[in-house]
């Protein structure tokens, strides 16, 4: 009797076709899903560090990163104040300004969430068509060989199961760092507006009195 490999390596080469194109689409997803989280995680690191910046002082804004660019334009934008504008209209200039350098770099950081989003809706259902698909298989096996044991069945089921498998271990993570990304990328959203609406009032006032 030939002794059936239910190993991954080997329910790999026993599926079908359609079924190792779906596993490898799996194996894809799941790869894409934790490079995307690798490099959110080294973002949203960074932001975080620049908001702590922000929230201190304005002067300790100074140095490099976020917090030094946008106390850069900042100081810039003070420095160009032009005739006849008060304190409140330099302010609110000011912080136009450094809120739209933000929103170009939330942007930036926003890109490739996405990519967890659609894995962690799409990844089951591709798992599930491969579990149908192998489910299918097995039936066929079945009728072919008039065969009913669990040896001949097993391992037809075992590579639909393992398609489904594949699929939930490439949504679930995608799912979670999804949701998790998203909701840190707002607050630290949130945190560093409030320092600009700081940085804005801080050089509207450094900035020189307009010529009456």
């Amino acid at each position: 009797m030939n002794e059936v490999d239910l190993s991954p390596l080997g329910l790999f080469m026993q599926a079908s076709p359609v079924v190792k194109g779906v596993f490898c689409v799996l194996i894809g997803y799941s790869l894409l899903c934790w490079s995307v989280i690798l490099e959110k995680v080294f973002v949203l690191r960074r932001l975080r560090a620049q908001a702590a910046r922000l929230e201190r002082a304005p002067a300790a804004a100074a140095g490099e990163g976020l917090a030094a660019t946008l106390h850069a334009l900042g100081r810039r934008e003070a420095g160009q104040r032009p005739a006849g504008e008060d304190q409140e209209a330099a302010r609110e200039r000011i912080e136009r300004t450094l809120q739209d350098h933000l929103a170009a770099v939330l942007l930036r950081a926003e890109q490739r969430l996405g990519y967890l989003a659609t894995i962690s809706s799409t990844a089951p259902f591709v798992g599930l068509f491969g579990t149908v698909w192998g489910v299918m298989n097995a039936f066929a096996g079945i009728a072919r060989l008039q065969n009913t044991s669990l040896a001949a069945v097993a391992p037809g089921i075992a590579e639909a199961l393992a398609a489904t498998a594949i699929g939930l271990l490439a949504a679930i993570p995608a799912a979670i760092a999804y949701n998790e990304f998203a909701g840190e990328l707002g607050h630290c959203a949130r945190r560093i507006r409030l320092g600009i609406a700081r940085l804005a009032v801080h050089f509207s006032t450094e900035a020189p009195p307009c010529p009456c």
